[in-house]
């Protein structure tokens, strides 16, 4: 259903002159990124869900915990994108059009794949060249980077240091500058004199809060999980795992 429901609003922008718009641009990312995030980890979650395997080699492993991060920093990064679009279109609508052209659009698109795919191949390549001997025992139905570097004998000084380099250049850097979006947005919306017209601009934005919010409060969450791993039962790390799976398609 998420998948048939992401090539529906894929086909619809593609097909619709009237939705050929920088708000509608960014939904068909983010539809786009949800759908690369379902097909890379549908394997492994319903087939763990359903019994057919049990297991999963290093290679796979670790590409699949690319795919997972980097969509998850692209993610991110449209949902930037589209802040950004709220902000113009309510704080700045002279000049909405020349600030979000068609030209700039593919601009952001371009830098949304190259931040989210050419940052993270440094740390996901150390993956492989690790020794593993700790039991090899997912703490979910898919593969992690803390997870892996969770079951490495070696030196994961660099994997430390350089993925929570990752977390906050990309996840924590956007959320800042969401947050920080909505601020100036709200400050504009309180300041028009028409109740009527702060309701219509306050609901241009409340979609893209709930998507905000759908999207940081689990991977909180699935944080905190492997910040207090040792006091949590693994069924907890199993249903906060797939709650993060579930939300982020």
């Amino acid at each position: 259903m998420v998948f048939l429901g992401n090539c529906i609003v894929l086909h619809v922008i593609r097909t619709e002159p009237s939705l050929h718009e920088p708000m509608f641009y960014f939904l068909a990312m983010l539809a786009l990124t949800d759908l690369c995030m379902e097909l890379s980890t549908v394997y492994t979650v319903l087939g763990i869900l359903l019994g057919l395997i049990q297991e999963i080699s290093l290679d796979s492993c670790i590409a699949q915990s690319y795919f997972i991060h980097g969509l998850s920093f692209a993610e991110s990064s449209v949902l930037l994108a589209m802040a950004f679009d709220c902000y113009i279109a309510i704080c700045n609508p002279l000049h909405y059009s020349s600030v979000l052209n068609n030209e700039k659009i593919k601009k952001i698109g371009m830098a949304i794949l190259g931040r989210s795919s050419l940052l993270i191949p440094p740390v996901i390549i150390r993956l492989k060249f690790l020794n593993y001997c700790h039991p090899y025992i997912l703490s979910h139905s898919f593969c992690l980077h803390q997870d892996l570097i969770r079951m490495a004998c070696s030196d994961i000084c660099f994997n430390s240091i350089y993925g929570l380099f990752l977390v906050i250049s990309n996840l924590l850097l956007n959320a800042l500058l969401i947050l920080i979006s909505y601020i100036m947005i709200l400050h504009t919306v309180l300041a028009i004199a028409s109740g009527e017209e702060r309701i219509k601009s306050l609901k241009t934005c409340v979609s893209l809060i709930c998507a905000v919010l759908v999207f940081y409060i689990p991977i909180v969450g699935l944080t905190m999980v492997h910040r207090f791993r040792k006091h949590l039962s693994p069924p907890v790390h199993v249903l906060m795992g797939n709650i993060y799976i579930l939300f982020h398609l």
